[in-house]
């Protein structure tokens, strides 16, 4: 064999060798488009969150009324109030009467001449009806050194007794109650309310006492259970007994 003949025959051999020769690794194998990753920006997640660690809102705990409830009225405390009641409850009220024909013929006389005394505007026209002497009328703020006629001017708002005539004239329009009946102390007493508690009035009685007094003196006697403004007495046979005011 030529020289010539051997190198061709090593340079095929040589291209058979390499042809046959497995390629190198370089990669793994290529993936598919949907197992490619997307990584285009998303938008923030604005939805609540939902994972555990979310904090649930906590219901403020319930505070239970702990003062203990008095009953009413209290077995423990009995104050004044409650005693008036009681009072009330024991003691029916007195009687009420708006017929004067059921008074004695004496009573409506004497109730008569007061008022027409009274219209005349004339505070001593009532000066004999006084009765002034060892039995005169009782008047809330007698002085014994003072005449009759001016202690009953000193008990009125103005100087010539005028609020006093148009106190009897309204306490006289009213109905009447018989107080300490079958006693020496008897009368006939004028307006009514003297006999009755505040409580128990009606709210027909309490608008005639309204046309004597003011609300707030309203108020003020029934903070005190009693009726307290002026009241007139006459007795049975016919004697102006007492002019006072107060309970």
């Amino acid at each position: 064999m030529t020289m010539l003949s051997r190198v061709r025959l090593i340079c095929l051999a040589a291209a058979v060798g390499l042809s046959a020769a497995p390629l190198p690794y370089f990669s793994s194998p290529a993936l598919a488009l949907s197992d490619i990753r997307d990584i285009t920006p998303s938008e923030p997640d604005t939805s609540p969150a939902t994972s555990d660690d979310t904090v649930e809102p906590i219901d403020p705990p319930v505070v239970e009324d702990t003062i203990p409830v008095i009953p009413d009225p209290d077995p423990l405390i009995r104050d004044d109030e409650a005693e008036a009641a009681d009072d009330l409850a024991a003691e029916p009220p007195a009687e009420v009467f708006y017929d004067l024909e059921k008074a004695p013929e004496p009573v409506r006389r004497m109730r008569r001449l007061i008022m027409e005394a009274a219209l005349t505007g004339d505070i001593a026209r009532l000066k004999p009806l006084l009765n002034p002497g060892p039995e005169q009328t009782q008047l809330s703020a007698l002085n014994p050194d003072q005449d009759i006629l001016q202690t009953l001017k000193s008990m009125s708002g103005d100087a010539d007794g005028l609020e006093v005539l148009a106190i009897m004239l309204d306490i006289l329009s009213t109905g009447y109650v018989v107080q300490d009946k079958g006693t020496p102390d008897e009368a006939y007493v004028w307006p009514y309310f003297a006999g009755k508690a505040i409580g128990l009035l009606t709210p027909a009685e309490k608008v005639e006492l309204l046309r004597i007094v003011t609300a707030g003196d309203v108020a003020e006697m029934q903070e005190y259970g009693n009726y307290n403004f002026f009241r007139l007495g006459i007795t049975p046979d016919g004697r102006w007994k007492f002019f006072t005011v107060g309970d």
